[in-house]
C-alpha cells in the first residue's frame, strides 16, 4: 500500500574545470589587449662631457631665451610672446640656424603645467612643421606618413637643441 517515493536527484554540473576557463580568459584578454600608455615629452639629456673634451660655445645671437613667469606670462627674449608667435620665432631660428641654435628654458616654480605645456607643445609644433617642410621636400611625404629612416633623416637635419633650467625664488638662478 504504502510505495516508496522516488526521489529524484537533480543531476550536477561538473565545475571543475570552470576556475582553469575563467583563468585562460583573463590571461587571453591580458595578453591581446592594449593599454594606452603616457609618451610625456621625448627630451633626452646631454651625455657628460668626456675628459679632453671641451665644453662647446654658442654665441648668445644664437640662444632664443624663453621663460615662464610667476604670473604665466610667456616670455621671449624678455618679449611677452603668445604660444603662436612662439612657435614662429622658433621655426625662424631654427631655419636659419639649423645645428647652432639653442632654445633655452627657464620657468618659475609657480607657473603653472598648464602653461608650460603650451610652451612645450609650440615648441614641438615648430620643429614638426620643420621638418614636415623637410620631409615634403625631399621625400614627397608628410612627416608622419614618412619610414622612421626618413625619420631620422630630418630629425638629424633640424635637431632640437633644448637647455631646460628652473628658475630659483625670486630671479634668475
Amino acid at each position: 500500500m504504502f510505495r516508496k517515493r522516488n526521489h529524484r536527484q537533480i543531476p550536477e554540473l561538473n565545475t571543475t574545470s570552470t576556475a582553469d576557463i575563467s583563468f585562460m580568459l583573463l590571461i587571453f584578454f591580458l595578453v591581446t589587449s592594449s593599454m594606452d600608455t603616457d609618451k610625456g615629452l621625448m627630451r633626452q639629456m646631454a651625455p657628460p662631457p668626456l675628459e679632453h673634451e671641451q665644453p662647446m660655445d654658442v654665441q648668445k645671437d644664437l640662444v632664443m631665451r624663453v621663460t615662464i613667469n610667476a604670473d604665466n606670462q610667456l616670455l621671449c627674449d624678455d618679449e611677452a610672446v603668445t604660444s603662436q608667435q612662439l612657435a614662429e620665432k622658433v621655426i625662424a631660428l631654427a631655419s636659419v640656424n639649423r645645428e647652432e641654435h639653442v632654445i633655452s628654458i627657464e620657468a618659475d616654480p609657480a607657473s603653472t603645467y598648464e602653461t608650460y605645456f603650451q610652451m612645450q607643445d609650440a615648441i614641438a609644433g615648430a620643429y614638426h612643421t620643420l621638418r614636415s617642410q623637410y620631409t615634403l621636400k625631399h621625400y614627397g611625404r608628410d612627416y608622419a606618413r614618412c619610414s622612421s629612416e626618413e625619420r631620422a633623416a630630418a630629425n638629424d637635419y633640424y635637431p632640437q637643441r633644448i637647455s631646460e633650467s628652473l628658475a630659483e625664488e625670486g630671479g634668475r638662478p
